[in-house]
């Protein structure tokens, strides 16, 4: 995922300028140029690197270095993972670019990137699995 969120946002700087939008599908999805200074949904903009950092760390912490009965079954990792690799993705912008490159634009939620959907699906399922507990 990683990867993948770079390399698209590798693309967006490169053909599309700062604050321009191109429309995929009228009044739907566009794809639109964005820096995102600020935490989740550009709220605290401003914030120093220090912040971001310090949760991309706590994060590979879990992902790496728990050894909690509850961090061991596939799944659960595959969401640490998508958790992890998300923030890494926007944290890599941060150093970068100086803030997170956003680019998809659904019109009624922020503009967002492919680290952001990691992030939110995997503390999606993380959630669903310790609510669902070891069934």
């Amino acid at each position: 995922m990683l990867v993948a969120d770079q390399a698209t946002k590798l693309v967006v700087e490169a053909r599309l300028p700062l604050g321009i939008s191109i429309p995929i599908i009228p009044g739907v999805l566009a794809f639109t140029h964005v820096h995102n200074r600020g935490v989740a949904f550009s709220l605290l903009g401003g914030i120093p690197l220090l912040v971001p950092a310090a949760i991309a760390l706590t994060l590979l912490f879990l992902l790496f270095y728990n050894t909690a009965r509850w961090s061991r079954r596939p799944v659960m990792q595959a969401a640490l993972a998508m958790l992890g690799g998300g923030a890494i993705g926007n944290l890599v912008d941060r150093v970068r670019v100086g803030a997170v490159v956003d680019f998809i634009d659904v019109h009624v939620w922020p503009v967002f990137n492919l680290a952001d959907i990691a992030v939110t699906a995997g503390a999606g399922l993380l959630i669903l699995l310790l609510i669902r507990g070891d069934r």
